[in-house]
């Protein structure tokens, strides 16, 4: 039987599938991404690696490259990869264990919608671990069309240990996403 395409709509993809990033520092990004998001290699030569941290067969692929020159600061490319977790109890958890292994944030912003904590690989690349702010996507559409976003859409730079502490003593989770809170 003959078969038809919609070809004139945008059809979205299903879900974000992986991430390739060439590193000149295997071993050690490896290591990087096994301790921040929980990563297991699925296979790996000695030129690349395929890791994942749920269903799909790789979420991350790290793949040796020659260069030996970094790119200069803001050069056009991938900024960074962000994951988001349930609460803020789960991001915290893991600022701690982190800090626990000696790896910290490079960034700790409250973006509004988000409160985020930014990492960077042995690469530079950096990896924003963060929570969603708003519990529905009206609350969230609203913040987005408020003064308050428009006058700064960057954030509120904050102080993990402070925002951790905070969290430990019960202050409510609703007052510690907001800016500023830390």
């Amino acid at each position: 039987m003959p078969r038809s395409l919609d070809s004139k709509t945008v059809i979205h993809p299903a879900r974000f599938a992986h991430a390739v990033l060439r590193t000149r520092h295997l071993e050690e990004a490896i290591a990087f991404y096994e301790k921040v998001l929980g990563a297991e290699i699925v296979f790996r030569n000695a030129m690349i690696a395929f890791m994942t941290y749920d269903e799909e067969h790789h979420r991350i692929a790290l793949a040796m490259t020659p260069q030996k020159e970094t790119a200069p600061p803001g050069a056009a490319g991938l900024d960074h990869l962000a994951y988001t977790y349930e609460n803020l109890g789960q991001l915290l958890g893991t600022y701690e264990r982190l800090r626990g292994d000696g790896i910290l944030p490079v960034w700790s912003i409250n973006h509004g919608p988000t409160t985020s904590l930014y990492y960077a690989d042995p690469d530079g690349n950096r990896v924003e671990l963060q929570i969603d702010n708003f519990d529905t996507e009206a609350e969230l559409k609203a913040f987005m069309e408020s003064g308050a976003f428009e006058k700064n859409p960057i954030g509120v730079e904050f102080d993990a240990d402070k925002l951790l502490s905070r969290y430990l003593a019960g202050d409510s989770e609703e007052e510690l996403v907001q800016q500023g809170s830390a």
